[in-house]
């Protein structure tokens, strides 16, 4: 037990340290900590309302009063920003999660099963994939109705596939290894196999797609925002702050500038978190 536990924390170690060494993924780590830690203590932060009108400082440039300045109705900038962050953060991690919730599972069943489920499951993701993802979520939230939650379906949706089809790539790569072959031979069930031996050697490449998927799922979200498809007035979100900025923008630049920066420096984070779990998840990537 002393022997493999000492295995390890020398194999964590070893694991952690190459996630270290890379800058770009450190870095990418501190700009997705620092985003959700604003974002959590949002509340205790002390921040104006996200909602308070002052019709009297409407269009104001930063200033003491308001860092950021207001928007259109006199409301804070940079509260409306903070708060923001939970709206945008919060819906792109929940849609990652609910599509890796289904397509983990459909894409081990479909890999290990075989046959006719999984051509019918293969033939039924090249449809869904057959538009350009945003497209698909475009339409997908069209069709369901503006609003937050229908918005976290649409991304779900265009999101699924991409988890099933890597999932059943790494099941199909594995499903025949002597571990499983083992297991078999012992009269093992089947959905113990799957989730037992299957799963945990096939899940390091979901959690780094997973990391990526949260940078897409930011831009979606924003986009289904901007448009009107996804977070409704009064709740701000980072694509409806760009929206309303968009309209002076010569007049009040700031109002575009600090939410397309933040959706950047989320997505940047996340995009170099996931390239750094994947170099510490497969040492076999650096040499790629």
């Amino acid at each position: 037990m002393t022997s493999c536990r000492k295995s390890l924390v020398a194999r964590a170690q070893l694991v952690f340290g190459r996630f270290a060494r890379s800058r770009l993924a450190l870095a990418g780590l501190v700009l997705v900590v620092v985003l959700v830690a604003t974002a959590a203590i949002a509340p205790l932060m002390g921040l104006q309302s996200p909602d308070e009108i002052d019709t009297l400082a409407m269009l104001s440039s930063p200033s003491s009063d308001h860092l950021l300045g207001t928007d259109d109705l006199g409301r804070d900038t940079f509260s409306r920003l903070i708060h923001g962050a939970r709206v945008s953060l919060s819906a792109s991690v929940a849609a990652v999660a609910l599509a890796m919730l289904v397509g983990v599972p459909l894409g081990l069943v479909a890999g290990y099963v075989g046959g006719a489920l999984d051509e019918g499951v293969m033939r039924m993701l090249d449809a869904v994939m057959a538009l350009p993802p945003l497209v698909l979520a475009l339409t997908i939230a069209a069709v369901l109705g503006p609003g937050m939650i229908n918005g976290m379906l649409a991304i779900a949706v265009v999101a699924v596939p991409t988890f099933t089809r890597l999932v059943r790539g790494q099941v199909l790569s594995i499903k025949h290894d002597d571990y499983v072959t083992a297991a078999r031979s012992i009269g093992a069930p089947r959905r113990v196999i799957i989730f037992r031996h299957v799963l945990p050697n096939a899940i390091n490449p979901v959690i780094v797609q997973g990391a990526l998927g949260i940078g897409f799922a930011i831009i979606t979200e924003s986009s289904l925002s901007f448009i009107g498809l996804g977070a409704q007035p009064p709740t701000s979100s980072w694509g409806s702050m760009v929206q309303v900025g968009f309209q002076y923008l010569e007049l009040a630049p700031w109002l575009v500038m600090a939410p397309a920066l933040l959706i950047f420096a989320a997505v940047l984070g996340f995009n170099l978190l996931g390239e750094g779990l994947r170099e510490m998840l497969d040492p076999n990537a650096r040499s790629r």
